[in-house]
């Protein structure tokens, strides 16, 4: 849970590298009255999308970014005062939210559904969803990540319990370094870890495609942020920036697939899946966004992953994205 982190920890965790407009520094432009914004991220996913697309020129305001490999000490990072801005799927947004975590949902992404998976050992005799049962499955990053979402929708979906599997938390590089060795049969996973997986002996088993998670993820800001001006209109602007950064790898599919490979170190294969899966829009977040989500909501508390639940709808603010 979020509310058990503790902000020490984040000396281990966070990378703090500047990026964005112009050639100041954080320091300097802090010093000339120009907004600074620290734009939460995972994996170097949004750093990359922006960069590759050009989107920040011109910005009348400088851009830090702070990553992380998961949305847990992202979360931990904006309770702590180090980032001001949130990156995840939709179940890590409403955990944090449920573990107390001040900040708000200021905007909705959308994608297919197919960053995130279980991914089998081709010799694990895991055939189906239904082979799962007795089996330990890894779940990365952390409780309420989006990957377990998936896992619980889909063996409700084949009349299985949550508790007829036996799950273990670990962070995707702990749980890739775990499943290339063979360590591991069954890993719920996302994004380049997914992909990776797959390279590594992996088969997957089932993504979460055809509403098997809900495609939502959010951009969050903390309290702080939305009760300074500057920073709130700041950010409005960084959303619509990352919108037209976000159409750009739709079109350019090639494009954005060879900057993961440079920026991010990842091969031309995974690259290209990471492209093909990347979230498509950025969205004011509206009544079937709320409801979309309070469905997942409602099904992790129902299993006790989620405790206390928590109400989609007033954990927004949609004044931001206009």
């Amino acid at each position: 849970m979020i509310r058990r982190l503790s902000p020490a920890a984040l000396g281990l965790t966070v990378l703090l590298a500047l990026a964005g407009c112009g050639a100041d520094s954080s320091a300097d432009a802090s010093a000339k009255g120009q907004v600074t914004l620290t734009i939460g991220d995972q994996a170097k996913t949004l750093q990359t999308i922006l960069a590759a697309s050009d989107a920040l020129k011109g910005a009348g305001y400088k851009v830090k970014w702070a990553e992380f490999e998961g949305a847990a000490p992202l979360y931990q990072a904006v309770q702590a005062g180090a980032a001001d801005t949130t990156y995840s799927a939709d179940l890590p947004a409403l955990q944090a939210l449920s573990g107390g975590v001040r900040f708000k949902n200021v905007a909705a992404l959308k994608n297919d559904g197919t960053h995130v998976g279980i991914v089998v050992r081709k010799d694990s005799g895991i055939d189906g969803v239904e082979d799962l049962k007795g089996q330990k499955v890894v779940v990365s990053s952390a409780k309420g990540s989006v990957s377990e979402y998936l896992l619980a929708n889909v063996l409700q979906q084949n009349g299985l319990k949550y508790s007829d599997v036996k799950v273990q938390y670990l962070l995707p590089t702990d749980a890739q370094a775990a499943f290339a060795s063979g360590r591991i049969k069954a890993w719920a996973t996302f994004g380049v870890y997914q992909a990776v997986g797959l390279e590594q002996g992996g088969r997957l088993l089932v993504d979460g495609a055809d509403g098997r998670v809900s495609g939502y993820g959010f951009i969050g800001a903390s309290d702080k942020v939305l009760a300074d001006s500057a920073k709130k209109t700041a950010l409005g602007d960084f959303l619509k920036r990352l919108g037209t950064a976000l159409e750009w790898t739709s079109t350019h599919q090639d494009a954005y697939a060879k900057a993961i490979e440079t920026r991010n170190g990842a091969d031309a294969s995974v690259a290209k899946t990471l492209a093909s899966a990347a979230y498509s829009k950025v969205l004011p977040i509206n009544g079937d966004v709320n409801t979309t989500v309070q469905d997942v909501a409602d099904l992790m508390n129902g299993i006790g992953v989620l405790d206390p639940n928590v109400d989609v709808a007033k954990s927004a603010d949609t004044s931001v994205l206009k």
